[in-house]
């Protein structure tokens, strides 16, 4: 391959945080592929520019139009999640007869690491050498004790850009058993704007977990067959999201983790989403056991976007990699527990296409 077909990495100041401290932009580009641009501030991916079936190139991603939102936002906008994605019930767990107390910052729960979780730190970042051509390092080290959790937690998520899309590689170690689950959060919108009703999901699982009325998994895996869950062949995202379901009305929509096909482990296909108009495509891979879908419903028109214009309701839906919520707490759902020796590994692949 020759050098010019391969991903070169752009870094340009972002501006600097309250501490004073610099902001970088990183942009991965090559030819005939997405172009996305991601920042050491919590790894948010800031943007991802691809083709629609005119060729017309736009971004697909929602956010904000400089560092000033990321700083203070609130939507988790494409950060990285850590150091638990998701909702930990009653903001603690017990780990090998210790308790330990994390922050309730979503009501009587802990949610995305706490107020303070990794999308709040700058990430050393660098720039490596991939067979891909350059990669975007970030890495960040957790202290024992913050956000509550236990053990100093050393991770490494890697950025690099395919022809079809984008791959994000995680790995972390501890020197204290601890619990880790991280993931990325971004919102999409295929069309660019408006709101995602229309698009076309698909999701590889036969099963979700469903909550309780503060959003924590009850324990059980749910069979989607006849329930608005039911994405094993495609569907429009609303149309059954505001059926008479109990579930749906504990969300406001869809926000459940799916419990995928597959060995947790392997790469495999996730989510499939397809935006008719627009022809775009997006298929999701991960080695990881579940997929929260979440379909933007707490967005409400307050959040500024780069347009200048306000996210509405359900203008954005993301699919997170996980393992499954409150797992510390959910002897039955896969351990997220890793110990001194062991590292975590996790790849997300976000796919971009379209159809003819």
């Amino acid at each position: 391959m020759a050098d010019d077909a391969k991903t070169h990495i752009g870094r340009q100041p972002f501006g600097k945080t309250a501490g004073g401290d610099e902001v970088g932009l990183f942009t991965l580009s090559r030819p005939s592929a997405p172009t996305v641009k991601v920042t050491n501030l919590g790894g948010y991916v800031i943007s991802i520019v691809a083709p629609d079936r005119s060729g017309r190139r736009q971004d697909v991603t929602l956010g904000y139009a400089d560092l000033a939102g990321y700083l203070t936002d609130r939507a988790f906008f494409g950060c990285l999640v850590g150091r638990y994605a998701n909702r930990i019930a009653k903001a603690r767990f017990s780990l090998d007869g210790k308790s330990f107390a994390l922050a309730a910052n979503n009501g009587p729960n802990h949610l995305h690491g706490g107020p303070k979780g990794f999308h709040r730190h700058l990430w050393a970042a660098n720039v490596v050498n991939g067979p891909e051509g350059d990669a975007l390092e970030l890495s960040y080290v957790s202290r024992d004790g913050e956000e509550g959790y236990p053990g100093t937690l050393t991770s490494k998520v890697v950025y690099s850009l395919r022809a079809d899309g984008l791959v994000i590689d995680y790995t972390a170690t501890t020197d204290a058993p601890t619990v880790v689950n991280l993931t990325n959060h971004a919102y999409f919108n295929l069309a660019g704007e408006g709101d995602v009703l229309g698009h076309e999901l698909q999701v590889e699982a036969d099963a979700y977990t469903p909550v309780d009325t503060t959003l924590i998994p009850t324990g059980e895996r749910r069979p989607v067959a006849g329930t608005p869950f039911d994405f094993r062949k495609p569907a429009p995202i609303g149309g059954r999201i505001d059926a008479a379901d109990d579930q749906l009305k504990a969300g406001g929509g869809y926000d459940h983790n799916f419990v995928l096909r597959g060995a947790a482990g392997e790469l495999r296909l996730a989510a499939r989403v397809v935006e008719p108009k627009s022809g775009r495509v997006l298929e999701m891979l991960t080695t990881e056991p579940g997929v929260q879908f979440y379909s933007g419903n707490f967005l409400d028109g307050t959040i500024v976007g780069r347009s200048g214009k306000g996210y509405a309701r359900r203008s954005g839906f993301c699919l997170e990699a996980q393992h499954f919520p409150d797992s510390p707490n959910q002897p039955g759902f896969p351990s997220a527990v890793l110990r001194p020796g062991q590292t975590y590994r996790q790849t997300t692949v976000y796919r971009l296409s379209v159809m003819p």
